[in-house]
């Protein structure tokens, strides 16, 4: 399969530069966009909407501190990223949503190996909630 379009969910963690790197790998291997999503779930479903800060630069779904990070994450890349979907809320909700308005057809999530991950999981909800590939990479502790 020739994907052509990747989606990488990141979090507010260096470990997202290791996701971004793959992406970026990919993405020219296939000659595919690359796109990022953040959810930010800690805080339940703050700001309804989906919103891309490529789009949409003066909308800021999240704290500025927040969002200066996420910034950061675009410039890290090494190749243009197309759209930068941010929101609140259920990432597996929300990504079905955002698959089906961009037509991403891989998503690129980490995975911890660590004793929380194996209670609580966004890795596992991407893969059970996803209708597109989704590759998991292992992430240090």
């Amino acid at each position: 399969m020739k994907y052509k379009h990747i989606l990488v969910a990141v979090e507010l963690s260096k470990e997202s530069h290791v996701l971004i790197d793959r992406a970026v790998f990919l993405s020219e291997l296939l000659d595919a966009d690359v796109s990022l999503i953040h959810v930010d779930g800690t805080h339940g479903e703050i700001y309804p909407e989906l919103v891309d800060i490529r789009l949409n630069p003066d909308q800021r779904p999240l704290h500025l501190e927040t969002m200066d990070q996420l910034h950061e994450f675009a410039e890290y890349a090494k190749c243009p990223v197309k759209h930068f979907i941010v929101g609140t809320g259920d990432l597996g909700d929300k990504l079905k949503s955002a698959i089906a308005e961009h037509g991403f057809d891989l998503i690129i999530c980490g995975h911890h190996h660590d004793f929380w991950s194996k209670i609580v999981s966004s890795s596992r909800q991407l893969i059970n909630t996803s209708p597109v590939d989704v590759l998991v990479v292992p992430l240090e502790e």
